[in-house]
């Protein structure tokens, strides 16, 4: 596995991470995962499986892994195959986030399944929070969906909290991650935040697909500007993969097979390797529910794009306010 530094801070990842949205908790949004998990959803039964997937990414190389507070019990779960593995600290970097509540019950139906707040007492008391499970070993701590609706990057006393906890070491290295179709304003915001005499943030994590490329400008910019730039929904949330049976999807699954067997690999090979070749893209998260789709991510590091086969995917553009509005239809499952 590829090795990869995370910005001027230096966070120590590589090429592919790991996230955890999809098995630290019963339901979530991306498409076939039906078939993915286990039909006996318990707690025993999805640490297993993020047991399974943490031991697969550690065996292939993986040393980035993603949680956040409102995955369920994803944080307890690293956790405890931290500990139960006896991984050395400096093995893994881990990045959490704050700002949604675990609201679903352990339900696929809840009828809410994440409660947003980002102010500054929830910051304080999620971050309590992550440290009491991940203690020392917290590496990144991100604002979950920061947008510049909700206030969060023009609020001078939670900007300058992020800053005096990564002087004291409650963490390394300070984030947000990017939704929606302003997430462009928020990134800006982002670059010009200042506190204590210091810019606020190391890394940015957001949302980068064949079907959603609006932020390549903005992202490749605060690269430049020595931030780290994470990747995440590089699959559109099984969109971009032969788990996508949506009906409006199939000319889109006709484009990319047909692209995937020009390059000889597979449909979520050549959607990722789309965003590997990206210049301003250090990490990019794999959101696999199984030890082989883990494999075939790891896989699409050595697919090689052509100029014919990058032209093919650059039909499937879609604009922000089309991804998102489909993105928000998807059902949890």
């Amino acid at each position: 596995m590829r090795r990869a530094t995370l910005g001027r801070i230096g966070l120590a990842a590589s090429r592919l991470g790991l996230g955890f949205a999809a098995v630290g908790r019963p339901g979530y949004i991306n498409l076939g995962r039906s078939d993915d998990l286990p039909r006996d959803r318990t707690p025993d039964a999805l640490y297993a499986r993020t047991a399974e997937l943490l031991d697969a990414g550690r065996a292939a190389g993986i040393r980035y892994v993603d949680v956040a507070r409102s995955y369920g019990r994803a944080e307890e779960f690293l956790a405890r195959w931290l500990a139960e593995r006896d991984v050395p600290r400096d093995a893994l970097t881990i990045g959490s986030k704050w700002g949604y509540r675990y609201t679903a019950g352990w339900r696929v139906d809840a009828p809410l399944h994440e409660e947003k707040e980002l102010s500054l007492a929830r910051f304080e008391t999620q971050l309590r929070e992550t440290k009491s499970l991940l203690g020392a070993r917290l590496g990144l701590y991100q604002i979950h969906s920061a947008t510049a609706e909700s206030g969060c990057l023009d609020d001078p006393a939670l900007l300058g909290a992020l800053v005096d906890g990564r002087r004291a070491g409650a963490y390394r290295a300070v984030g947000l991650t990017l939704s929606g179709a302003t997430s462009a304003r928020a990134l800006e915001l982002a670059l010009a935040a200042r506190s204590k005499g210091e810019r606020v943030f190391d890394v940015v994590q957001a949302t980068f697909n064949c079907l959603e490329r609006s932020l390549a400008g903005p992202l490749a910019a605060a690269h430049d500007a020595g931030l780290g730039v994470i990747v995440k929904e590089a699959l559109a949330n099984g969109r971009l993969t032969e788990a996508n049976a949506r009906r409006e999807d199939s000319a889109l699954l006709d484009r990319l097979r047909t692209a995937a067997a020009t390059c000889g690999c597979g449909v979520d090979q050549v959607a990722l390797a789309f965003v590997l070749e990206q210049p301003f893209v250090d990490v990019v998260l794999s959101g696999a529910a199984t030890a082989a789709q883990l494999s075939s991510h790891t896989d699409a590091l050595e697919v090689t794009l052509d100029d014919p086969t990058r032209s093919a995917l650059a039909v499937l553009r879609e604009s922000p306010e089309d991804y998102w509005r489909t993105r928000a239809s998807l059902p949890w499952s």
